[in-house]
């Protein structure tokens, strides 16, 4: 008998490109029969999956599932609490292993705080700031608070990170993957763009302080924070090359480069 595979936040970026990878998979399909977790079975995205051949719940509350937990599965940013999302997490790892699950994939970011010894003390959830504009001339500026290298993915390879760890989870208990394509400045990423479109694109690598201009001054100094995230532990730490090389080696599907995300989502500019 096959076994379950249960994704939630099935209709999500994340959620939803992992399966429809996972559909694509003969070798996973052998393996596992697919869940997909949602609050609205109705949405086109959740109908689709569905006549892929994912089995798609619906969920409001966690207990809905048969399990022993009250946590409601809301995303952290409708209630802006990281308290929340933590709470969820917890409740959702206890519910899978109240149920018998054998694996559990978790898709993370790293401990900000943690991971610089308490230097970087406001970020909750890591980004990079970045923005794509036209000046008062209509040239095109990219406009970024770093200079450093940042970690980039398509969500649609999602399910290539994954797979390793569900053809042979023992091999993978308790591994860590480190999920980009590669780490790329903002040169790097203009010089893409230029070459595939062929459009002119000025790189303006501004400071904080005048990119959050106008900012609330809390929301100023995570911005700063954010800038310093990049520039001294390039989003995912001081061994994220070496964690990233590692990744990739175990991958049967190598991740899209940022060069190829670039001509697949053309047009960018019209």
């Amino acid at each position: 008998m096959s076994k379950l595979l249960t994704v939630f936040g099935a209709t999500g970026l994340q959620g939803g490109s992992l399966l429809r990878y996972l559909l694509k998979r003969a070798d996973v399909l052998k393996i596992y029969r697919l869940r997909g977790v949602t609050r609205n079975t109705k949405k086109p995205a959740a109908v689709a999956l569905e006549e892929a051949g994912v089995e798609m719940v619906r969920v409001l509350n966690l207990e809905t599932c048969g399990w022993p937990t009250h946590a409601h599965a809301r995303s952290v940013w409708e209630k802006g609490l990281a308290e929340l999302e933590v709470a969820q997490g917890k409740a959702m790892a206890d519910a899978a292993i109240a149920a018998g699950a054998e694996l559990i994939v978790w898709s993370s970011l790293p401990n900000v705080t943690a991971m610089s010894g308490g230097k970087l003390a406001r970020i909750k959830n890591t980004c990079c700031l970045a923005d794509l504009v036209k000046d008062d001339q209509g040239k095109l500026v990219f406009s970024v608070t770093w200079s450093g290298r940042c970690p980039l993915i398509d969500i649609k390879d999602a399910g290539k990170f994954i797979v390793p760890a569900l053809l042979s989870p023992d091999e993978y208990n308790g591994k860590r993957f480190t999920a980009a394509t590669a780490f790329y400045t903002p040169a790097a990423m203009v010089e893409a763009w230029k070459k595939v479109t062929g459009k002119e694109i000025k790189l303006d690598e501004a400071n904080p302080g005048a990119w959050g201009k106008g900012f609330p001054p809390d929301l100023l100094e995570m911005l700063k924070e954010v800038t310093g995230l990049i520039e001294d532990y390039e989003c995912y730490g001081r061994t994220g090359q070496e964690d990233l090389d590692w990744t990739l080696a175990q991958m049967d599907d190598p991740p899209t480069t940022w060069e190829k995300f670039v001509e697949e989502n053309e047009p960018w500019f019209d």
